[in-house]
């Protein structure tokens, strides 16, 4: 019996990629020398797709999908997909929430505490042989400092949950009040800067959340406040944010994600207060094996019965 055909976006683990090839007929996208030319050619075979939040699935490739049926998403972010023109098509999507929450959440307390702390900063005053010559300035206190998220998904509950082991008070930002929550609803975002000392960002990309982040709230967080971002890079005003920490407006950022990755601001390099990393949120050997899992269960689980594990 022939194996299903799969086109697989984009690479992700080698792990991964030998394990789909096991199991399915795979296309590898971006091992073709002219990718549109080849859907172009080709895309009529396929009804099934592997990507991830990083490649998505454009609305040009989808036009050289016809009999597309479904697409299984390494990752929970869903903005690179064009939703709408899914929707249209009946085309089912799944992620891979749930199994990341904990590893995002405990990357988003680290941001907050090398932040704040200036680990990160620290560390490299140790290694330049500048402990020799003096000690580190002050930092600023973790514990009991109030905690704004904006977004109370399942990480945004995940982080909170956190939040209380250092006992900080949380508030949190959505477009509608979660009335089972037991933290505190803050419906104007500006607002909720202003309160908080650590300002988390935790909800999810694309064009309603694009920039929600901007200047104005980067302003009333303030010069002593401190924001974090998890989410996407797409949600805060990259260039506000700079212009807000070269100024001295704003106290510190620790981001995971960016708008243009993997570019980052070289503005952004040499100040102590700023911490800056790959986008490896979910980036641990136990998740990562665990969304790899899951999306060869949601591919396999649409084969048999034409339902996924975790539609989005």
């Amino acid at each position: 019996m022939s194996k299903p055909q799969v086109l697989q976006i984009g690479a992700l683990s080698e792990r991964f990629n030998q394990a789909l090839a096991e199991r399915y007929e795979v296309s590898a996208l971006w091992q073709q020398a002219d990718p549109q030319q080849f859907l172009k050619e080709q895309g009529a075979a396929f009804e099934l797709v592997v990507s991830s939040a990083r490649f998505g699935c454009s609305a040009e490739q989808l036009a050289c999908l016809p009999n597309l049926r479904a697409i299984c998403s390494f990752g929970v972010g869903y903005d690179p997909y064009p939703l709408e023109l899914l929707r249209d098509r009946g085309i089912a999507i799944s992620t891979t929430p749930d199994v990341l929450n904990d590893c995002v959440a405990d990357l988003a307390m680290g941001l907050i505490i090398d932040t704040a702390r200036q680990l990160a900063a620290s560390d490299r005053f140790v290694r330049d042989g500048q402990w020799l010559t003096g000690n580190y300035p002050l930092t600023r206190k973790v514990s009991g400092k109030k905690l704004g998220i904006v977004g109370l998904g399942r990480i945004g509950q995940a982080i909170a949950q956190r939040a209380e082991g250092f006992a900080m008070p949380v508030r949190y930002h959505k477009r509608s009040e979660d009335l089972s929550s037991p933290y505190g609803y803050a419906a104007d975002l500006q607002e909720l800067a202003r309160w908080a000392d650590f300002l988390v960002v935790a909800c999810p990309g694309g064009a309603a959340t694009h920039h929600l982040i901007n200047a104005d709230v980067l302003a009333a967080l303030g010069a002593t406040g401190i924001l974090v971002n998890i989410a996407r890079g797409s949600v805060v005003d990259q260039a506000a944010l700079v212009t807000a920490l070269l100024d001295g407006a704003l106290g510190g950022a620790g981001l995971d994600v960016f708008e243009a990755e993997p570019a980052v601001p070289e503005a952004l390099f040499g100040l102590p207060n700023v911490v800056l990393l790959p986008h490896v949120g979910s980036g641990t050997h136990e998740t990562r094996l665990q969304m790899e899992e899951l999306v060869l269960a949601n591919l396999q689980a649409f084969i048999d019965k034409g339902e996924m594990l975790t539609p989005l």
